[in-house]
């Protein structure tokens, strides 16, 4: 994980927001709506972060379909 603090986006979210995130050098990371970049911005721990990325990539947020 590069931790210089400078959100990026995903590859594929060249049309439309999305959704930027962050590794913040002290730790964490930060997540904001690129759309609106001067929002409000989510912090988690690095803890927090992978247990949302395990479960993203355990398919707990698919829908059903």
């Amino acid at each position: 994980m590069i931790r210089d603090g400078v959100f990026r986006k995903p590859g594929g979210s060249a049309t439309g927001g999305c959704v930027e995130a962050a590794a913040d050098p002290a730790g964490g990371v930060r997540v904001r709506d690129s759309k609106n970049q001067a929002g409000p911005v989510l912090r988690y721990t690095d803890h927090e972060w992978a247990v949302f990325l395990a479960a993203v990539k355990g398919g707990e947020f698919d829908l059903p379909g």
